[in-house]
């Protein structure tokens, strides 16, 4: 009896099924100072990228400038711990403004009437987002903002001379013979702005070269290596 038990367990054993090659369900595509960046969050990156205003018109993100926005926003939330900015924690309120903001501007939303609750459902179900990540995305993208707001703007001063010098030399030539004008004190705080961010642009950019230059950045997937690093910051 004891023969014929273990001779029906072998065969049990031999007909059982070979186990299953391993399945890789997601990857290390790169690290930032030890933070991992996932193959998927390249994926979810790609598919958020629809909610950037700035990319109207640009197609569809790639694999690899996907990567050069996910590490650059890995060493500035990582900067932002490190100095420990809790004036940049954004409020709920202001999330709720930006994705008001973008149901309403950002062409792709428009054209899917994303104002109403019905559109804005349709929109995310047909990009692969949910409303709970989409807010995710907006929290930090607007952390960022306030960061960067906070960082570079003070002390840069714009005088009248540079606003009217963009009023005359890149203002006025946009507009055709006949077209009404504005007059330069109605458009003077706007033009100021336009000048304050583009000054915000370039400190922020030369201080994000440096950040990664500094930082222990590895890509560990070839075909992502040839990438610069910056930042898609709405």
């Amino acid at each position: 009896l004891m023969w014929m038990a273990f001779a029906g367990s072998t065969q049990a054993h031999a007909q059982s099924p070979q186990p299953a090659a391993p399945v890789v369900l997601d990857r290390v595509v790169a690290v930032v100072n030890n933070q991992a960046i996932l193959d998927s969050d390249l994926d979810d990156e790609i598919r958020l990228s629809v909610l950037d205003p700035g990319r109207a018109g640009l197609g569809i993100l790639t694999r690899k400038a996907a990567l050069g926005q996910l590490i650059s926003r890995a060493l500035i939330q990582q900067q932002i711990r490190e100095e420990d900015v809790q004036a940049a924690d954004p409020s709920q309120a202001e999330v709720d403004a930006r994705l008001v903001d973008i149901r309403k501007e950002i062409p792709a939303c428009v054209r899917q009437n994303c104002a109403s609750d019905a559109g804005w459902k349709a929109f995310l179900s047909a990009h692969g987002l949910t409303a709970d990540r989409v807010q995710t995305y907006l929290r930090y993208r607007v952390e960022i903002l306030r960061f960067i707001e906070q960082r570079f703007r003070q002390g840069i001063r714009i005088s009248p001379q540079e606003i009217e010098n963009y009023y005359r030399g890149t203002l006025l030539p946009q507009y055709a013979k006949g077209e009404a004008i504005p007059a330069l004190d109605k458009v003077s705080p706007r033009i100021e702005e336009i000048l304050l961010q583009q000054q915000v642009n370039v400190l922020f950019e030369g201080w994000l070269t440096n950040l990664r230059k500094q930082g222990d950045v590895e890509v560990l997937d070839p075909a992502l290596e040839s990438i610069d690093g910056r930042s898609a910051i709405p």
